[in-house]
């Protein structure tokens, strides 16, 4: 018997503000999850699974239209056209109580719906399969209550199958909700747990308890959405023997990808010799993402000799940057943003001023991130000219924010050699 295990689809999230990035390719990020699904699908074809399971967020809230619907709705009759069946349960996003546009979702080649119930928790049996089916939908989107201990007591001798959008413990990037622990699963006595709502494909620990207990997994969602979800999405192919043991593979569905590239620059002497770097990192990524599209976010570290100048004319490098990416790439890399972490190379600190005004300058840039009641009277002084700034200079999430002190605290390794190399001529 082999099934797949899938989870936060997010179909047509929309992505807001995607649009102010310079160059993104929007419509193949937005049109991404929409092929991500039609991915799934064909895997489901291909290997000829016995059923999907979906363990929450089909959607990303409210529909714009009924589009969004409608193609769900026509890769479910795919599957049911091949004779496979899909179990599937609301989660946060696509709870009774946030969707207020509807469509009537076709049933499973045995006349059952595919949603399981928001009211209680229920059990799917599939009889010629001996497999058993529990979950239940959100009814609202803040479901804050444990809802483990209303799941069935499992079938003997089948193989259940627990489905639930969960935080468990929780999470630092996810809201709280179907709070529970990875103990109180265990003890259902299912084979197998599909969790949804985390995005990061993971396998929970057993708790001390030994490695033979069910497995409990969250698939991650098919596919990445921005910089914060990074590397492969997809779902998991299970297949289970005669004695309920389970053989688990990630299958990649995205179509689109996010990744950082750090470009260490330890021993470059010009931002040429960066860029070189650069290049070579590129390539490497590029090469391990299988020549996909990749949205990257490109991280500058390490001391070196060129960290003045790259600090001085950032806006020159950042451009050669993103030229570099589409030449290497061929158009196929979009540069999401470039981080510049470097600093002077410990055996060339000779370039700082000495004594003088210039001295006293560098002193001062290096004292003020530690010394936030400075910090406060520069924010203070600040305030005429903030208010002096053009409406797109104060705009975030990119516009200078010169009455916050964390804000001007970040800015300063940046700002420390852009003055000293201005000032010296």
């Amino acid at each position: 018997m082999k099934f797949l295990h899938v989870a936060d689809i997010h179909l047509d999230s929309p992505l807001d503000g995607l649009e102010r990035y310079e160059g993104a390719p929007v419509d193949l990020i937005r049109g991404a999850t929409r092929r991500a699904l039609e991915n799934m699908v064909q895997l489901a074809l291909t290997e000829r699974v016995d059923f999907v399971v979906i363990a929450g967020d089909l959607y990303d809230g409210d529909w714009r239209d009924f589009n969004t619907g409608m193609f769900f709705v026509r890769q479910m009759h795919n599957l049911r056209e091949a004779g496979i069946r899909v179990y599937l349960i609301a989660g946060n996003h696509d709870a009774a109580s946030t969707m207020t546009r509807t469509l009537r979702l076709p049933t499973n080649p045995d006349g059952l719906s595919l949603m399981l119930s928001h009211e209680q928790a229920e059990t799917r049996r599939l009889e010629d399969l001996g497999v058993a089916i529990h979950g239940r939908s959100f009814a609202s989107q803040a479901e804050t209550r444990n809802m483990v201990p209303e799941y069935p007591t499992p079938i003997p001798h089948w193989f259940n199958l627990g489905l639930l959008h969960t935080s468990l413990n929780g999470s630092e990037e996810h809201d709280t909700y179907a709070p529970c622990t990875p103990t109180e699963l265990r003890s259902k006595g299912y084979d197998y747990w599909a969790l949804g709502h985390i995005h990061k494909r993971s396998l929970i620990p057993a708790d001390g308890h030994p490695l033979t207990l069910p497995p409990v997994l969250y698939s991650g969602n098919i596919q990445g959405r921005h910089i914060r979800e990074l590397g492969p999405r997809g779902c998991f192919l299970v297949s289970v023997d005669e004695r309920h043991r389970v053989d688990v593979q990630f299958r990649e569905l995205d179509v689109f990808r996010w990744d950082i590239c750090s470009v260490p620059c330890r021993d470059a002497r010009h931002p040429d010799g960066v860029l070189d770097r650069f290049r070579q990192e590129l390539r490497a990524l590029t090469e391990r993402h299988g020549h996909r599209p990749l949205g990257v976010r490109v991280v500058v570290t390490g001391g070196t000799a060129a960290h003045q100048e790259l600090s001085s004319y950032r806006a020159g490098f950042i451009a050669d940057v993103r030229s570099t990416a589409t030449i290497v790439s061929d158009g196929e890399v979009w540069i999401e943003q470039v981080h510049l972490a470097t600093s002077y190379p410990r055996d060339e600190q000779s370039i700082l001023p000495g004594d003088g005004p210039l001295g006293e300058l560098a002193k001062y840039l290096d004292e003020l991130p530690n010394n936030p009641d400075e910090l406060a009277r520069l924010v203070d002084e600040l305030k005429d000219l903030a208010k002096k700034l053009p409406g797109d200079l104060q705009r975030p999430p990119d516009g200078l924010q010169l009455d916050q002190p964390e804000w001007i605290k970040n800015l300063l390794p940046e700002l420390k050699p852009l003055l000293l190399e201005r000032l010296q001529g």
